[in-house]
């Protein structure tokens, strides 16, 4: 009889040996430390407790967090007495978790540490917070600078392990938009497929198309990290959380739509950087921005800013208060949400518990402020404190939904208010769109000829006052597309402005309830220019293209 060695199944029962000797050991020191003993071979790891301790600090300390609930935290550690781990154990505590030590074996640790490779590089907190703070995806932010890199990233992420690649896919989603300054991230279902977008300067721009079953767990994934009910799938839902990033926070809003197929995601960046842009930087006309700074010094009436969703009025209020701030005056903010902290002004916030702008203002009229900035006024109460808070010693700025800047005296005496008190409160009307500005790199110069000539020519024939209109009308410039535009090009957007100023024309006018064709009527003479005028002038000045101003606004009546 011949007899044959199996060296490898010699070898898998010397392992196991050593393997249960060193559990027997660790079990043994379990008394001698006083510290119970955990076997992670056969004890489930938590991603949510491992990620609270860095891979390469666990390593080094020799330690695995394995359970996390509410703010305990389980550790297990190789050595209970190494300094190292009582750093780490320390470490928890300062972040407000309880920690309970337990001894395990070294291949225990083993065991857990495979679990880093797989898990999602963001966490998120009981308030609504995905904390991405790896190397890996901040890295993702410094090098995803166009969206062929960032669409390479997330085909690379769908391919990863099923079960682990759900929140990779957000987070990639989140980076790249982050890096490419991409205002709002749109998740699309269609009967076969889930389509992903960014709205980059304004305008959508595909990157993916992804599987249902993915999307049925990211989906998932983003109401639970945004604070929303997962049960819900006929209803609309708001939710929001933040990301904290070594250059500060960053809070994303999330708007879930029940659709033919599945429910759309839209999520919102609001980004600090995005809206930090100085008063002079914003594209207002200088006749018109000498207007606002003149009326800005004064000490009492309101300010109105109008336009759709998505023109900048934020931006627009944010770079008044800076600019008018000084350490003489108190100034108060009515908010949702606070997009940007501003130091030294008293910033409040709405939310869905009846804290909504109407009782803000009301309590901030109460703190004694010479300044209130309310993010928008959407009721006929609303309206009425704003309007009185104008006309009792306090400078107002605040945001209306209408087309133009006339039509913000009908649209407030639709909401109620008084007619005869309005233009005593109201100093300028303001409206704005945002334009897309062409690539500097890769813009091209072309000549201004026929119809087009005529177009521009119609335009300018209008503007009032003559002083504004350029003497060189004979070329614009067109987008073309380079890599430093992500093959748009555009890069960067500006506003175009027009305003109508409260003097006797317009009063007389407003108290007969008027249309906004009386208004412009009664408005003509100021000589400010209209949105149509500044846009076709900073298209003589190669700002934007004919193409990009004919999308925002009907040049043509």
């Amino acid at each position: 009889m011949t007899l044959i060695f199996d060296e490898d199944k010699q070898n898998r029962k010397m392992t196991d040996l050593l393997h249960k000797e060193e559990e027997d050991l660790v079990q043994i020191l379990s008394g001698k430390y006083a510290v119970e003993y955990v076997n992670l071979m056969v004890t489930p790891v938590s991603p949510d407790a491992l990620r609270l301790v860095d891979e390469n600090t666990a390593r080094a300390a020799l330690v695995a967090a394995y359970t996390l609930v509410d703010k305990k935290i389980k550790v297990a550690a190789r050595n209970p007495q190494d300094e190292k781990v009582v750093a780490v154990l320390e470490t928890l505590t300062t972040k407000g978790y309880v920690p309970e030590l337990y001894i395990c074996s070294t291949q225990s640790l083993e065991k857990a540490w495979k679990t880093y490779k797989d898990m999602s590089f963001a966490y998120e907190s009981k308030a609504g917070s995905l904390e991405i703070s790896s190397d890996e995806i901040t890295a993702i932010i410094d090098q995803a600078k166009s969206l062929p890199t960032i669409i390479s990233i997330l085909e690379s992420t769908m391919s990863a392990k099923k079960s682990y690649r759900v929140s990779r896919i957000l987070e990639t989603a989140v980076a790249g938009a982050l890096a490419i300054d991409a205002s709002d991230i749109h998740f699309e279902p269609e009967e076969l497929y889930v389509q992903l977008r960014y709205r980059l300067d304004g305008v959508l721009q595909e990157l993916i198309h992804f599987d249902n079953e993915t999307y049925a767990l990211l989906l998932s994934r983003i109401k639970l990290i945004s604070g929303m009910k997962l049960n819900i799938k006929k209803d609309s839902q708001d939710g929001r959380f933040s990301i904290r990033l070594p250059i500060g926070e960053v809070e994303v809003r999330v708007s879930i739509l029940p659709g033919a197929y599945n429910e759309s995601v839209v999520m919102r960046i609001l980004n600090p950087k995005s809206i930090d842009v100085p008063l002079e930087s914003l594209g207002i006309h200088e006749k018109l921005l000498g207007i606002l700074l003149k009326e800005m010094d004064r000490p009492d009436g309101m300010i109105l800013t109008t336009g759709p969703t998505g023109s900048g009025k934020t931006t627009t209020l944010y770079a008044f208060l800076k600019k008018i701030h000084n350490p003489q005056v108190k100034i108060i903010t009515i908010e949702d949400p606070i997009e940007y902290h501003l130091p030294g002004i008293v910033q409040t916030q709405v939310n869905t518990k009846g804290y909504n702008f109407l009782e803000g203002l009301r309590a901030a009229v109460r703190q004694d402020p010479d300044i209130i900035m309310v993010g928008e006024i959407r009721d006929n109460e609303t309206a009425d404190i704003a309007i009185n808070s104008a006309l009792t010693g306090h400078l107002v700025f605040s945001t209306l939904h209408t087309n133009d800047a006339a039509g913000t005296f009908p649209r407030l005496i639709d909401l109620g208010v008084n007619s005869k008190v309005i233009t005593s409160a109201l100093r300028v009307a303001m409206a704005q769109r945002l334009t897309r500005k062409l690539c500097e790199f890769c813009k091209k110069e072309t000549p201004v000829e026929g119809d087009v000539q005529k177009e521009i020519e119609t335009v300018i024939n209008t503007i009032e006052d003559k002083t504004l209109v350029p003497t060189e009308r004979s070329k614009m410039w067109v987008a073309v597309g380079c890599e430093k535009c992500n093959k748009t090009g555009y890069k960067g957007r500006i506003g175009i402005y027009e305003a109508v100023l409260t003097d006797e024309k317009v009063e007389n006018a407003v108290e007969s309830n008027p249309s906004e064709r009386e208004i412009w009527a009664a408005a003509k003479g100021q000589g400010i220019l209209t949105m149509k005028q500044d846009g076709v002038l900073k298209i003589l000045k190669g700002i934007t293209s004919l193409s990009e101003l004919e999308r925002v606004i009907a040049i043509e009546d």
